[in-house]
């Protein structure tokens, strides 16, 4: 048997003709095989290159199913590639957010400290008393352009809301012009901190939505990472099958496979 083994890969040419002669007596041993096929050799003939011809197809059609198979996931393996770069532009993008809602926490913390800290001058000054002065349409009138005019810098300084100077304006949300000045300048500063101390509260509750936000973008990214070696480790696999794979585009990937892992 070693001998014929090896006289085979020497000569190749015996198997050559084996397999020739085998092909050529194929159809008469399926005409063999079929006892109608002893009757009617041609028409035996006939349904043999018919059973050879179909199951030929069905080879194709295999072939074809696997090439189908393997370009798909070829591109499957592309689209997630995509799909990944994106999550990581977007991590960069929730995390840069972040950031800058973190640092809106220290600025209004840092701007109600100050509001708190005039606050208390105000009223270690309010202490020691006002002043008398004639309660007269001149004093009135001082006391309330001063009202204005102090409302209106503390409102385009960012301590007071804008729509304070509407209600300074016209007496409301106890704005009151007949107050003595100091009093008055209290007043402004006791808003200016409920005020600043609404801006600090809004931004923490956003600084933890942009955190959590970022988190999630990050947790994304990675899955989507996992996903990206088992999806390429599977193309390498069947890459083969597929020549000349279609590039894959950026638009055409990103609906498909972020949709689909979101």
């Amino acid at each position: 048997m070693n001998m014929l083994a090896e006289m085979l890969l020497a000569e190749p040419a015996p198997v050559a003709i084996w397999v020739l002669l085998m092909l050529l007596t194929l159809p008469a041993l399926v005409v063999l095989a079929n006892p109608h096929g002893v009757r009617d050799p041609r028409r035996a003939l006939v349904d043999s290159v018919a059973f050879l011809r179909r199951r030929e197809e069905r080879r194709e059609q295999e072939r074809a199913r696997r090439r189908d198979e393997a370009a798909q996931t070829v591109r499957y393996a592309e689209e997630v590639r995509v799909a990944a770069d994106q999550a990581g532009y977007a991590v960069q993008r929730w995390h840069g957010r972040w950031e800058a809602a973190a640092q809106r926490v220290d600025a209004t913390w840092e701007a109600w400290q100050q509001a708190e800290a005039r606050w208390a001058r105000s009223r270690a000054t309010a202490a020691f008393g006002t002043p008398f002065t004639a309660q007269n349409p001149t004093e009135y009138a001082q006391r309330e352009r001063f009202l204005h005019r102090t409302v209106r810098a503390a409102a385009d300084r960012g301590e007071l809301p804008a729509s304070a100077v509407a209600d300074a304006l016209n007496g409301r949300d106890g704005w009151d012009a007949r107050l003595h000045p100091v009093e008055q300048e209290m007043a402004v500063h006791r808003a200016s901190v409920a005020h600043l101390e609404r801006l600090h509260r809004d931004a923490v509750a956003a600084e933890r939505t942009a955190w959590h936000d970022a988190q999630l973008a990050r947790r994304s990214r990675d899955s989507l990472h996992r996903e990206v070696v088992i999806a390429e480790a599977r193309a390498a696999v069947v890459r083969h099958l597929v020549p000349a794979a279609a590039p894959v585009s950026v638009d055409a990937a990103r609906p498909a496979v972020v949709a689909g892992v979101a």
